[in-house]
């Protein structure tokens, strides 16, 4: 089992993430990689540069060529390593968590996240000391491209339909999260012809302006400013770039992230057919919007890298989670805010963000954590399967346990990255929902005494 990689990627904090432990990392990476360029891009944190330098010298020594593209968000990095034709890339980020945080992702050369699984691969060279170490005369240059967000934004734009949007000019509201957004969302939608009013938009690794996790409770200056503005949508991203949430323009209400993953469906399955791919903790409504256009939908475990896999494996047309991350294929195979930011503010540029919403299915859903040290997740959910099963319940473990009744269903699982186990219940009313997820936070919290 993997000791440093969790769901999606290694995070932990300077203690963890010492120079000579992120030199042997990244050299361990670039061994399992093979030779040829490795591309690193960090986010806004202040421990970013220190964590770098340690990689580059890892990398280096084990006769990889480090291609630095500086401050920029993981979908930028996942798309320029196939574009560029790098043997693989690391992401300097702990994503979403607090600012003491510090995380590394590592990337393939297909562009896709190594899973947990892959991960024990590479941190199995690192522990046997089986890393490849380059002679004096084999030392690679470093380099530098500094184009990585400019190539982004503009693909993007010739993606989506740029004339629908410029002859609309929406009126956004852009919270950057004092992120890696910052480097390429104002400059995209402002190109794109949009009228934008920023927040929270310079880099800065402290993030002053709210907590990087783009929840309700921490947009609500977001929320505040679209309605007293009139916007047309509200958008903030997390402090990698690759999650984004959206607030509609009636009331400036906060879109969970099920619905607007649903809505990317809707708009992706219109205009080409194919499989959608999906985690065991998404919402029912991508099956109902995949069943209405007479297309399959396949089920993977929670994380990214688990996503990527099966929309690799089924020729999928898109991808995603419930806490905003969508994947478009077309281009690469990760989370990626802005491609998604850019597709939602070409379809309110047809219709208000609150009439897409309420096209979509009707479901309800409540969520909560319960605190369990590593060991406590395993065998709490191992114990709650048992009495599932024996109460006849239909469940499926791919990931955790899931108890579906009826078009009501509950999720736990234990979260890939925190001591927690996550529960998540959805039905058609709220009242149900709410009741499944009490009924479920009691199970665990009587099995975990």
């Amino acid at each position: 089992m993997a000791k440093y990689f969790g769901t999606n990627g290694a995070r932990g904090k300077t203690d963890l993430f010492t120079p000579e432990f992120s030199s042997s990392l990244a050299a361990a990476f670039a061994t399992w990689a093979g030779k040829g360029k490795i591309l690193v891009g960090r986010d806004t944190r202040t421990t970013g540069e220190m964590v770098e330098s340690a990689i580059v010298s890892g990398l280096l020594s084990a006769g990889s060529q480090p291609v630095l593209l500086g401050v920029v968000p993981s979908p930028t990095v996942e798309f320029e390593t196939t574009k560029l034709g790098a043997a693989g890339a690391i992401v300097i980020t702990a994503s979403h968590n607090p600012p003491e945080w510090i995380g590394v992702k590592c990337i393939d050369s297909k562009g896709v996240s190594l899973s947990k699984e892959r991960a024990e691969e590479v941190e199995k060279i690192m522990e046997a000391k089986k890393t490849t170490r380059a002679q004096w005369n084999e030392i690679k240059e470093i380099s530098e491209y500094g184009q990585a967000a400019s190539d982004h934004a503009q693909a993007i734009k010739k993606w989506v339909n740029a004339g629908k949007i410029s002859k609309r000019k929406p009126k956004l509201v852009l919270d950057c999260g004092n992120g890696t957004a910052c480097n390429i969302a104002p400059q995209l939608f402002a190109e794109l012809g949009c009228e934008i009013t920023t927040i929270n938009s310079h880099p800065d690794g402290h993030f002053p302006g709210r907590n990087s996790e783009p929840t309700k409770e921490n947009v609500a200056d977001l929320m505040a400013t679209v309605k007293k503005l009139g916007a047309d949508a509200g958008i903030a991203w997390d402090g990698d770039g690759d999650r984004v949430i959206f607030i509609d323009e009636r009331r400036g209400e906060f879109i969970i992230g099920d619905k607007s993953f649903a809505l990317c469906v809707e708009l992706a399955l219109r205009k080409r057919k194919g499989a959608a791919v999906t985690t065991v903790a998404t919402s029912n409504a991508i099956k109902d919007i995949a069943t209405a256009h007479g297309c399959k939908l396949f089920y993977s475990k929670v994380g990214a890298p688990y996503i990527s896999e099966k929309m690799i494996e089924t020729k999928a047309v898109i991808g995603g989670e419930e806490v905003g991350g969508v994947i478009w294929p077309e281009f690469h195979y990760g989370k990626d805010g802005f491609t998604t930011a850019a597709k939602i503010v070409e379809a309110i540029s047809e219709k208000p963000l609150s009439k897409w919403i309420a096209s979509l299915p009707e479901y309800y859903n409540a969520k909560t954590k319960i605190a369990l040290e590593e060991k406590e997740k395993t065998e709490v959910i191992e114990k709650l399967k048992k009495q599932l099963e024996k109460a006849g319940e239909k469940t499926t473990t791919i990931d955790g346990v899931r108890v579906d009744r009826g078009n009501a269903w509950c999720i736990i699982r234990p979260s890939g990255t925190e001591h927690y186990a996550r529960i998540f219940a959805e039905a058609k009313t709220q009242k149900e929902a709410d009741a499944l997820l009490k009924e479920f936070e009691q199970k665990l919290t009587a099995l975990k005494k």
